[in-house]
C-alpha cells in the first residue's frame, strides 16, 4: 500500500465529514493509501483552533481521524524533514514548507492537498 500525507485542510474536511470538497482523485488516494499526518499539519490545526478558524481542538480532531480513517502522526526524523523543507524556496509559509518537506523526505510520498501553489510546485501532490 502507498503512503499519502494529508494536508491540513484536507484533514479538517475529512474530520468534518466534508468529503464533497474533495476531488475524486483525492478520495481515491485516501481509500488506497496508508494515511499520515505531518506533525506540522497537527500544529497548524492547533493554530487554526486558537485563531477560532476551526471549532475542534487538534488532539480531538487527530483522535477522530486516527479512529475513523487510520491516520497516523508521522514520526519521520525531523532533521531530514527540515533539510527537504529548505529546498521549498517557492514559499515562505513555514507550515507549507514543512508539510511538503515531510512528504518529500519520506521517499517522495504523495501529499493530498487542495492548495494550488503546493500542487503547482510539488509533483507528488494529489488533488
Amino acid at each position: 500500500m502507498s503512503i499519502s500525507y494529508l494536508d491540513t485542510h484536507v484533514a479538517v474536511w475529512l474530520h468534518d465529514g466534508l468529503v464533497g470538497k474533495l476531488t475524486q482523485a483525492a478520495r481515491r488516494e485516501i481509500e488506497r493509501s496508508d494515511l499520515l499526518l505531518s506533525p506540522m499539519a497537527y500544529l497548524e490545526m492547533d493554530y487554526l483552533w486558537r485563531r477560532k478558524r476551526i471549532g475542534v481542538r487538534a488532539a480531538k480532531m487527530y483522535a477522530n481521524l486516527n479512529g475513523t480513517f487510520g491516520v497516523v502522526l508521522c514520526s519521520f526524523p525531523f532533521p531530514a524533514v527540515v533539510s527537504m523543507a529548505m529546498d521549498c524556496e517557492w514559499t515562505a509559509d513555514p507550515f507549507d514548507k514543512l508539510i511538503v518537506g515531510q512528504s518529500m523526505a519520506n521517499e517522495g510520498s504523495r501529499l493530498i492537498t487542495a492548495d494550488e501553489l503546493v500542487r503547482s510546485k510539488y509533483r507528488r501532490a494529489v488533488w
